[in-house]
């Protein structure tokens, strides 16, 4: 493995196509694309300070390392990569990249981040942005903190477990999600989505989860939630706290402790295909 210490690189393309090599304690100054097309790379301490560092690449390491916010777009099109206690203070980081692993990393600015990406394990993550994983399939998370309106807009086979999200309109037109003890804070949850799931979770939303086919919700709380389930067909909902309202579900079994209203509108839906169970009447 070739060695690269304590140097700074300038210039675009600075090291076109580099392979095995380990970087450690260096600085990518102004120049485009300084590690475009390389392979089966370590990098440690090293600060990237301009735009597209790492683009076609494959076989990357990347420990305790600062993308700063002029780096932006900074990793597309790339294959297997590991991140580790990494500060990634630039936008659209990721872009159709596939085998991301991101653990003990702060994404401060994550504007339009993991975009139409695969294959992607996030663990102990904290990220501010919008639009998080656009059109993202494959997605594992444990522990994320995020705080970023429409996350996971169009993304499919997602399972995150133990995070809060603070986020409007997420899960919109997705397929395929699984949420495990996680805390969800946003307005107008998954609209347009199909085959959700929600176990264990705290939900507050302004009307949240509605126009869904295939809802189940398990020993889950919905906060300050009205309006839920319009148009929603085949919903499973087990509820352990009071729900605002609900609105014209298609068909499926709500069950709460105390619904303070019901709006079912034969006008719009047909009311004897939702059963509805308020277990203080029980």
């Amino acid at each position: 493995m070739k060695e690269l210490k304590d140097s700074t690189y300038t210039g675009e393309r600075a090291l076109f196509a580099l392979s095995d090599a380990n970087i450690y304690h260096c600085v990518f100054e102004d120049g485009e694309s300084p590690l475009k097309e390389s392979s089966n790379l370590v990098i440690n301490q090293t600060e990237f300070r301009w735009k597209y560092p790492i683009w076609y690449s494959k076989n990357v390491v990347v420990e305790d390392c600062k993308f700063l916010e002029t780096a932006r777009s900074g990793i597309w099109y790339t294959k297997n990569i590991t991140m580790k206690n990494c500060l990634i203070e630039a936008p659209k980081t990721f872009r159709y990249a596939e085998q991301v692993v991101l653990e003990e990393c702060d994404i401060p600015n994550a504007q339009e981040t993991f975009w139409n990406s695969k294959d992607i394990k996030l663990s102990n993550v904290k990220i501010k942005g919008d639009y998080l994983g656009f059109h993202s399939e494959n997605v594992e998370i444990e522990n994320l903190d995020l705080d970023g309106n429409y996350c996971f807009d169009s993304a499919k086979n997602i399972v995150i477990r133990n995070s809060i999200l603070r986020s409007k309109d997420s899960f919109w037109n997705s397929e395929n999600v699984t949420v495990i003890n996680c805390t969800i804070i946003g307005e107008y949850l998954a609209w347009n989505s199909k085959n959700l799931t929600f176990i264990d979770c705290t939900i507050e939303s302004h009307q949240g989860l509605c126009y869904i086919d295939n809802l189940k919700l398990v020993n889950t709380k919905l906060v300050n939630t009205d309006l839920c389930f319009e148009y929603c067909s085949n919903v499973d909902a087990d509820i352990i706290s009071e729900i605002e309202s609900v609105k014209n579900p298609y068909s499926g079994i709500i069950k709460a402790p105390k619904i303070k209203e019901i709006i079912l509108d034969a006008l719009f839906v047909d009311p004897s295909k939702t059963q509805i169970v308020v277990k203080e009447d029980e």
